[in-house]
């Protein structure tokens, strides 16, 4: 059964803020792949993902989702628009405050096929990539 691009949005956004894995795991397209700008090549695949957002979502602290913008774009592969949210957060991570942006681009299926985040300050973006980092590891993925 397939779902619409924002029906997956808002069960995403609703398994990030209950904090709960399992409720993501049928909204990634067995392919995703997830960009992030604490790795230059991105994170390719469903269990590979799936294994970065149990790590993000114990590094990071008082997460919140605060707007969303539906759309289109390009996603970084193909040379079609396809249905796209960017989902606005705020957060912290070892006390250094966060401000960014999840850009989720959807298949014909309306499951999340591609996963970008944007994150600012450099110094959150730093203490960032060292967390997730250490988490990749205490994982045995990194």
């Amino acid at each position: 059964m397939s779902m619409t691009a924002t029906d997956t949005a808002e069960r995403f956004r609703a398994a990030v803020e209950k904090r709960e894995l399992a409720l993501m795991e049928d909204l990634f397209a067995e392919d995703v792949r997830l960009l992030s700008p604490v790795k230059f090549t991105p994170f390719v695949g469903r269990p590979m993902v799936l294994g970065l957002f149990g790590v993000l979502l114990r590094t990071f602290q008082d997460f919140r989702y605060i707007g969303h913008f539906e759309g289109e774009a390009l996603t970084s592969t193909e040379d079609t628009e396809q249905p796209s949210e960017i989902l606005l957060f705020k957060a912290a991570v070892d006390g250094k405050e966060i401000h960014g942006i999840d850009l989720l681009q959807f298949d014909e299926d309306g499951l999340i096929k591609e996963f970008t985040v944007m994150v600012r300050p450099m110094s959150a973006v730093q203490a960032l990539g060292a967390a997730v980092l250490a988490g990749l590891t205490e994982d045995g993925m990194a």
